[in-house]
């Protein structure tokens, strides 16, 4: 299965990515995480993307695509793969069908993760992020065994500095800006299905496995 999980920020989009990652071997292609492996080692595409970066700008969407691809053609995603994230917009989620279409595959599933600006706030103003490898953790949902260091890897924690309730109100403005109309493109492809972020990441599992489930029903 080929799927997005969609969502805004805190959503859980990338707790269930890496569940179902680890669970069902589901290759989980995060942006953050290629961008930053590509840079620490120094690829063609690495240093292209930090050139862009160390600017303050945002890497362009085709640098980004093209890191998506590297990581699909590389290994044996076309089995199955979780796009952690991304496309964020319709023009990114056209460009990334054209790309796969050229690769004989096709988005299967988006995961439109549904969750209340509550939770959201509770979730992104307690989350905390490695340094190091990107693990994320939460001071009271999720805490690492040792106060500031990540159980992974050993890396230093941090607080992203808009993990603050004024900054997380103005990103969920930007991402329901662009959103409706990316849900409504993947509705009409009839792939769309909608799960509860507020619920607890079991929860959540669950309701995806389940829809995972009556697809292969549907499909045999």
């Amino acid at each position: 299965m080929r799927m997005v999980f969609l969502g805004p920020p805190g959503a859980g989009k990338g707790t269930q990515a890496v569940m179902f990652s680890e669970g069902m071997r589901f290759l989980h292609l995060s942006t953050g995480d290629i961008l930053r492996a590509n840079v620490k080692r120094g690829t063609e595409i690495g240093q292209k993307a930090r050139s862009f970066m160390e600017q303050g700008l945002l890497v362009p969407d085709s640098i980004v695509i093209e890191m998506m691809l590297d990581k699909i053609k590389t290994s044996e995603a076309g089995k199955g793969f979780i796009l952690d994230g991304f496309p964020r917009t319709v023009y990114q989620a056209r460009r990334m069908d054209e790309e796969l279409k050229g690769l004989d595959l096709t988005i299967e599933l988006v995961v439109y993760f549904k969750t209340s600006i509550d939770i959201i706030i509770y979730r992104l103003t307690g989350r905390r992020i490695c340094r190091d490898c990107g693990a994320n953790y939460h001071i009271v949902n999720m805490s690492p065994k040792k106060e500031g260091i990540c159980d992974k890897c050993g890396g230093e924690l941090y607080q992203r500095k808009d993990d603050n309730e004024e900054a997380i109100k103005k990103r969920l403005e930007v991402f329901n800006g662009q959103t409706k109309e990316l849900i409504d493109y993947y509705k009409k492809q009839g792939i769309l299905e909608e799960v509860s972020g507020d619920l607890d990441a079991g929860k959540v599992y669950e309701a995806i496995s389940g829809i995972l489930n009556d697809r292969d029903k549907n499909r045999t």
